[in-house]
């Protein structure tokens, strides 16, 4: 009896020892499988595309951190927008559609639903707000710039009509000179558009040592001619030893829009004055004026393509409404900004900012 005793003890013992090590396996290859699970989700987390994962029954299986908005009026709209195109997809009908959050900031979602071959759902969830936007801005673009060339082209081909009609000389040369006028209009349009695509798509061309009493006098000079067509005096006070790394022709381009901006919206007979002063690791160059000066309203927006404070007046000095976008993607392309001050019926500064060139 014994020796039996001994052998069933032995047995039990081989038994525990074998399901304990079964078990310690189990644990291994189940810590094993935890470990991959904790990095397929750390991975997908990673990911700016959000991803929800549907089982046949309508469940959500995993879903990742960018599928997973802050709680809110936000985080209903997209849930809803989730489910409604699960429940299509789950019919084996992939399913799409847009989400518009307020914000701020404002955000455009585009929700996409998938069958799967075993009867679930994947789910995508894809933020286009940068997308959305930049389809806006090329719209706007379209439709501005159309109206910008239409309108000297209509007016061109108005003082045609009337010039083949027409046999009195004075009458002629009048309207001979107003076409010249409106061919110069659109001709204007059409270079600072190539200005401003030049300065968009080449970016930064070159990185010169510049010296900033040559930008103002070179920007002075250049805004001479039409300075003078309405009396206005452009004073200069040069800096001495101040200096920018950067594209001097791009830096005497925005330079000169601004000065032309002071004078276009300037009393005939005032002054422009052009002056820099150094900053901590910066050069500020500042274009002033006493003219009508700018609504509060506004300050924000007039950097902005084809944006006009004063329609009216901009056809009677023929602006385009791209001089400041002009000068805020310089002032972006030598990792400086542009910034205004202005009172309206007192007149403005404009500053535009570059890191200054160390010597």
């Amino acid at each position: 009896m014994g020796l039996l005793s001994r052998r069933r003890e032995s047995s039990v013992n081989e038994s525990a020892r074998a399901d304990a090590s079964a078990l310690d396996e189990t644990r291994s290859r189940l810590a094993v499988v935890e470990l991959e699970l904790g990095r397929a989700q750390a991975a997908l987390d990673s990911l700016p595309l959000g991803v929800v994962l549907v089982d046949p029954k309508g469940s959500v299986i995993s879903r990742n951190a960018a599928a997973t908005p802050a709680r809110g009026h936000a985080d209903v709209l997209l849930q809803g927008a989730i489910s409604r195109l699960v429940t299509q997809a789950l019919g084996g009908v992939p399913a799409q559609s847009s989400v518009e959050l307020f914000g701020p900031p404002k955000r455009v979602l585009q929700v996409s639903a998938s069958p799967l071959p075993d009867g679930g759902v994947l789910a995508t969830v894809e933020d286009v707000s940068d997308r959305s936007r930049l389809d806006a801005v090329r719209t706007d673009f379209v439709a501005n710039i159309s109206h910008e060339l239409k309108t000297p082209v209509s007016a061109l081909a108005v003082l045609a009509e009337a010039l083949a009609d027409e046999d009195d000389l004075p009458i002629m040369r009048r309207l001979a000179g107003k076409m010249v006028d409106e061919a110069h209009r659109a001709a204007t349009v059409i270079d600072d558009l190539l200005e401003l695509s030049r300065i968009e798509l080449g970016g930064m061309a070159v990185r010169d040592r510049v010296d900033v009493a040559t930008l103002l006098s070179d920007a002075a000079v250049r805004s001479l001619a039409g300075a003078e067509q309405r009396n206005i005096r452009i004073d200069v006070d040069e800096p001495v030893d101040l200096a920018v790394l950067g594209d001097r022709r791009q830096l005497v381009s925005a330079l000169s829009n601004l000065i032309d901006n002071a004078v276009k919206y300037s009393e005939e007979g005032s002054e422009v004055w052009l002056s820099a002063t150094r900053e901590p690791g910066v050069a500020a160059m500042h274009v002033t004026d006493s003219g009508i000066g700018i609504p509060a309203k506004d300050l924000d927006r007039i950097f902005e393509r084809f944006y006009r404070v004063d329609r009216a007046r901009s056809r009677e000095t023929g602006g385009t409404g791209l001089g400041l976008a002009i000068v805020r993607h310089v002032a972006n392309n030598h990792e400086g900004d542009v910034q205004v001050r202005s009172i309206e019926g007192e007149g403005s500064t404009f500053t535009l900012r570059v890191p200054e060139a160390i010597s």
